[in-house]
């Protein structure tokens, strides 16, 4: 569903590394998620990684699975629907290099 997940604050990065990350929270109850990694830094993008860049904390959240339009075969991530371009995106975070990408 839309409007019920977003960004919210501003971007951060850890102590750790230079990734840059910004907090995803429910827009119904206002508790945060998660987190995106808006930029990864170079070391942790060198590094073995999934190549994951959406996290949930697992106490925010629990995974259902979800069937395809036709309501018999579970969905999979490689089968979603391409979403149509966002137009009120925050773009207040997003480096030069990101734009260039």
């Amino acid at each position: 569903p839309s409007s019920t997940v977003d960004f919210i604050g501003s971007c951060y990065f850890t102590e750790i590394c230079k990734c840059k990350l910004k907090n995803i929270a429910c827009l119904k109850c206002g508790n945060i998620v998660g987190y995106h990694v808006i930029s990864p830094c170079k070391p942790c993008l060198l590094s073995c990684n999934n190549g994951h860049f959406w996290m949930f904390h697992s106490q925010a959240v629990f995974g259902i699975n979800r069937l395809d339009p036709s309501g018999v075969n579970v969905l999979l991530w490689g089968n979603l629907p391409d979403l149509e371009e966002s137009t009120d995106e925050d773009t207040s975070c997003i480096s030069e290099e990101e734009y260039i990408r």
